[in-house]
């Protein structure tokens, strides 16, 4: 579990620059004192926070397309309905919707699968400049070499993935009460896939492949959870070489299998 970097959001820096601006006179404002929220109509997403990895400035809803649509989608891609994956193609659809409604929810915000400033706000806080989110990081999804070279797709597509992996598991670990999760093994290049004994078409080479470890949770609470957060591969205890860790990716077609946990 990775330690949050500190982010400066524009609202900050405005109230930084008012208290130099009227530096001098005579009349302070207590520490237990706060301004007056701005209503969330008033901010546009892109003024609510200022952020180091991506800036959304525009309210998206069904029906709308582009690069924005795409990088709200792997972000809500482990709140896609149960056996689903959401698709990272850019177009906001009735899965998409539904995707954004569900992340609404689980944060308490209002779940009308619109994402506007609030729904952009809460992934500001999410997600670090890097674009992993809070509590994974690219290190602990790559233990194998430092460029993510050596897979059978490009270091930059095998990264990707490994992002999206991260984001589901964000989910993951919400879902089951903000609780660490443990990663044990992530990307494999074919040299470190070969080292450790893995299956010659594992899903680590290709960057979305993710072990995990019991710790704060068993392995089949981890399991059964899995399944709603837009895994399609899900392999745990009573699968062969499964018993002491569960294996989620993003692979083709859906594969459930920890038969020990009855599935």
């Amino acid at each position: 579990m990775k330690k949050r970097g500190v982010r400066l959001t524009l609202p900050i820096v405005m109230l930084t620059a008012a208290a130099t601006a009227f530096a001098g006179t005579t009349a302070s404002a207590s520490p237990s004192e706060k301004a007056e929220p701005t209503k969330a109509s008033q901010v546009t997403p892109k003024a609510q926070a200022a952020d180091g990895c991506y800036t959304w400035d525009r309210t998206l809803k069904e029906g709308m397309e582009g690069g924005d649509v795409k990088e709200l989608q792997i972000r809500v891609g482990g709140y896609a309905a149960r056996g689903a994956v959401l698709a990272v193609d850019g177009v906001f659809g009735p899965a998409t919707k539904a995707a954004v409604a569900r992340f609404q929810d689980a944060y308490g915000l209002s779940s009308d699968g619109v994402a506007g400033p609030n729904t952009f706000g809460k992934i500001y806080e999410l997600q670090d400049n890097d674009c992993t989110p809070a509590h994974f990081s690219y290190a602990e999804l790559n233990q194998c070499n430092s460029d993510w070279s050596g897979g059978p797709l490009s270091a930059a597509a095998t990264k990707a993935n490994a992002l999206r992996s991260m984001w589901k598991l964000e989910a993951l670990r919400h879902a089951l009460g903000d609780k660490p999760i443990r990663v044990t093994s992530g990307f494999r290049s074919y040299s470190c896939n070969e080292a450790v004994g893995g299956a010659p078409s594992s899903r680590h080479l290709y960057g979305d492949g993710v072990d995990l470890g019991a710790g704060s949770h068993s392995l089949c609470t981890m399991a059964k959870a899995a399944r709603d957060r837009g895994f399609s591969g899900i392999l745990g205890p009573g699968y062969p070489g499964h018993n002491d860790h569960i294996h989620v990716s993003n692979r083709n077609g859906q594969s459930w299998q920890a038969p020990s946990c009855g599935m």
